[in-house]
């Protein structure tokens, strides 16, 4: 898959099927999107894309907090490659992308610089000067152009619509199982392992420490049946995600015990899957009830996964 980060750097490049959207999640309905390009532009014999902005747009529109990702970059990166996507166009959303009208849009980026002669999008896909292009103007716009146009309906699960904005709500109530369905993959933090205040050690429940990616959504605080992986390796773990505040005050951060597991891994860089909510986290009389609770917490975390042990 080739990647472009600007549209001045794209080569001219031949006809194409492009998926059209943010896709901030690669959910479910984002995947049928880009799953029908795919199929769509090996039909034909054209090159397959997907156009889409590396930052969200409501960042440049001042839609009050910074809307938080689901994703790393790199991971939406590798979801797409995998999907079969020939081009990735991930560009910045710009002062002068924002002021485009739906035609100058239409004609300078998907005409001009993607050959395009199919469009795939979602039923509220929207673009160009206050959001004001939609897929009715993008269907007129197909026709004065001649590239052909397919909307998705509402993308819906157990009745329910398939959105980034309710994925995001579900982490960030613990509802980590809904999530994954709506998702199609587990939700995951990843990064580089910190050294912790050895606590978890001295109590026989080793675990790497992860600082929290203030850009991610992230889950409640709580412990969590997860899956740590590890140079390469997918391995069962429990995880808590919190301040411990047993033991005093501390910033939120993740701390992950993997089971029959104890390697030295501070600097290496692991991802956490996140499985299940097993309960809230709470502050406890002292470090033995904490302990007695980590206990009953890895018991029920491996009965879970016992099918790995």
């Amino acid at each position: 898959m080739k990647i472009y980060h600007s549209l001045e750097d794209i080569n001219p490049i031949e006809d194409t099927v492009v998926a059209l959207g943010n896709f901030d999640g690669v959910h479910k309905g984002h995947q049928q999107i880009i799953a029908r390009t795919v199929h769509s532009a090996r039909a034909v014999g054209l090159a397959s894309a997907v156009f889409t902005f590396s930052n969200h747009p409501s960042a440049m529109l001042g839609r009050g907090e910074p809307v938080k990702n689901i994703l790393y970059a790199e991971e939406k990166i590798r979801i797409i490659e995998e999907m079969g996507i020939d081009y990735l166009i991930s560009i910045p959303f710009t002062e002068e992308i924002l002021q485009m009208n739906p035609e100058e849009f239409v004609q300078a980026i998907l005409v001009d610089t993607l050959h395009i002669r199919e469009a795939y999008c979602g039923f509220n896909y929207s673009f160009g000067f206050k959001a004001s292009g939609t897929p009715e103007v993008l269907m007129h716009e197909g026709l004065r152009h001649g590239f052909g146009l397919h909307v998705q309906e509402p993308y819906t699960i157990d009745g329910v619509l398939v959105s980034s904005t309710l994925i995001r709500q579900m982490i960030r109530e613990g509802r980590m199982e809904e999530a994954s369905k709506f998702m199609g993959r587990m939700y995951a933090i990843g990064g580089e392992v910190i050294f912790g205040n050895q606590l978890g050690r001295t109590i026989g429940f080793p675990t790497m420490n992860l600082i929290i990616d203030e850009t991610m959504v992230t889950p409640p605080n709580g412990v969590y049946i997860t899956y740590c992986t590890v140079d390469g390796v997918r391995r069962p773990s429990v995880t808590n995600v919190g301040n411990k505040p047993t033991i005093g005050e501390y910033a939120k951060n993740i701390e992950t015990h993997v089971f029959s597991f104890d390697e030295d891994t501070y600097g290496k860089h692991i991802n956490v899957e996140f499985v299940r909510r097993i309960r809230p986290e709470r502050k406890f009389a002292g470090i033995d009830e904490l302990k007695a609770q980590i206990q009953s917490d890895s018991i029920g975390a491996k009965a879970w996964h016992r099918g790995m042990l």
